[in-house]
């Protein structure tokens, strides 16, 4: 079975903050295709920082009704440019206490101990259920035998299926937990994640790091929902043991090669970055260039990692040729190092073309890269490494990344870099030492090899990122979507 109408809610739709954006904006082309408009993406109205993704337009909704609202419709600036409803829901704060109230009686959801950006998530995700479930009821009105599922995505637009189940019943639900959070909170505290995985429990680590509203928020939500996703093993394991609900179906994430340069574009684009980091290096475009980027977790992307693996490369290395290690992290603030020959640069801002280091998109130049390194120690997917092969950019990433384990089922040996395009070094909770060396080794061995070697390097970074296409894994959406609208209405 499939649906008609597609509302998929997140706080990243029209707002980039981390990997969501990229599943997100990534995967519009290929809904567009299989439900052409009839695919709306719900995000919050964050004024001028959404523009930079939205254009206005109204009249892609003219058949809907006028809602009363503070809404904004329009198109996402991504490929296959999706309908998007940019929601305000300020208006909500006097109604805020009402609103948990509601949530607790119903659903059990303990807001009691909220704090951080827990406030405009929660209001964010009940509002969206308000706009989904106002054009869901003229939808039913209008088209009676019309399938309609609203696909909600962390734990930010949890109270969007609260509100569907409670007042609009017939619209089927999905929630997608990209990482749970108390997941991510005991791997960020330097916690030994899987050494003890299954002696932790959910609700009791949500006391102690002081994550009860979230956590109970995302539990319900994944309880709640028709169909529970995830998007690796790795995580789908960590949520039957920390939300207490297995996954229904794990939905990979994929990349869209519309975002990818082809020919003579491609090679302008690498020379123009090149160039680009180059200036900001104070450098020629002959130096090897290598990267990380992402959250400002440093424990959990390996960012540690990367700092010690480069201090040992330039330990390692010989010859003459500069290094310059790029670490693209937002709100991360350092002091440049340089370690004789290898000079890192710390770049803390959104790459999102209006920073002031680079007025230039994180795609701008990391198609100027040489190779990337992404030693994560918590990552269920790990879109970084992707993006970094689809720009056939090699790159090493970790057994602990979904990503880094989909890759190592394909290739015949997880380690050789110039031969696979990816290196998956194999990392657990006691070996930190061992992969600093062995990410060492690695780009040491890269920087020796001959241009043949690189080139073949790159196309074979080329070759699995095209195994990693929407085309390839929508379909496990197309599933999702089967399992949410199969199940009886009366549940």
């Amino acid at each position: 079975m499939l649906p008609n109408y597609i509302f998929e809610t997140s706080w990243e739709v029209c707002n980039q903050v981390g990997g969501i954006y990229a599943v997100l904006s990534t995967r519009a082309a290929s809904m567009q295709q299989h439900f052409p408009d009839h695919v709306i993406f719900v995000g919050p109205d964050l004024g001028k920082q959404s523009d930079i993704y939205f254009h206005e337009d109204p009249s892609v909704l003219s058949s809907f009704p006028a809602f009363d609202h503070p809404i904004r419709i329009g198109r996402w600036l991504v490929p296959g440019n999706p309908i998007a409803v940019l929601i305000r829901y300020d208006h909500l704060w006097e109604r805020k206490n009402d609103i948990y109230g509601w949530a607790w009686q119903h659903f059990g959801v303990q807001s009691h101990a909220a704090h951080g950006d827990y406030d405009d998530s929660c209001l964010f995700g009940y509002a969206a259920g308000e706009v989904i479930a106002h054009y869901a009821s003229f939808i039913n009105h209008s088209e009676p035998a019309a399938q309609i599922v609203a696909h909600a995505n962390e734990w930010q637009t949890a109270f969007a299926l609260f509100y569907l189940r409670a007042f609009a019943p017939s619209v089927r639900t999905i929630f997608t937990t990209h990482a749970t959070g108390i997941g991510r909170s005991i791997a960020g505290n330097g916690k030994p994640l899987y050494d003890y995985f299954t002696g932790y429990h959910g609700d009791q680590m949500a006391q102690e790091l002081g994550l009860i509203s979230k956590h109970s928020a995302e539990k319900q939500a994944a309880h709640v929902a028709d169909c529970f996703t995830t998007v690796s093993e790795l995580t789908a394991r960590e949520c039957h043991q920390l939300l207490e609900r297995p996954v229904d179906i794990v939905t990979p994430n994929g990349f869209c090669p519309d975002f990818v340069p082809k020919a003579a574009a491609f090679t302008a684009r690498r020379t123009a970055a090149r160039k680009a980091l180059a200036k900001v290096a104070g450098c020629t475009t002959d130096a090897f260039f290598i990267c990380t980027a992402g959250r400002l977790e440093w424990r959990n992307k390996g960012i540690d990692v990367f700092i010690d693996s480069m201090k040992q490369l330039a330990t390692e290395t010989t010859g003459n040729r500069r290094i310059v290690a790029f670490v693209l992290i937002p709100y991360l603030e350092h002091e440049n190092i340089q370690f004789g020959n290898l000079q890192v640069i710390f770049v803390p801002h959104y790459l999102n073309g209006h920073n002031p280091v680079f007025a230039r998109t994180y795609y701008d130049l990391l198609i100027g890269m040489d190779a990337t390194v992404f030693p994560s120690y918590y990552e269920p997917w790990g879109y970084t490494p992707l993006e970094s092969i689809a720009f056939g950019v090699p790159t090493i990433t970790t057994s602990l990344s979904g990503f880094g384990l989909w890759a190592k089922n394909l290739l015949p040996s997880p380690i050789p870099l110039l031969a696979n395009g990816v290196a998956v070094v194999e990392r657990n909770d006691s070996n930190y030492h061992t992969v600093v060396t062995e990410i060492a080794h690695l780009i040491t061995e890269y920087l020796s090899a001959s241009k043949q070697e690189i080139a073949a390097a790159r196309r074979a970074a080329k070759t699995i990122a095209e195994q990693a296409e929407w085309k390839h894994f929508f379909p496990f959406y197309l599933r999702a979507y089967d399992i949410a609208l199969s199940l009886p209405l009366a549940r």
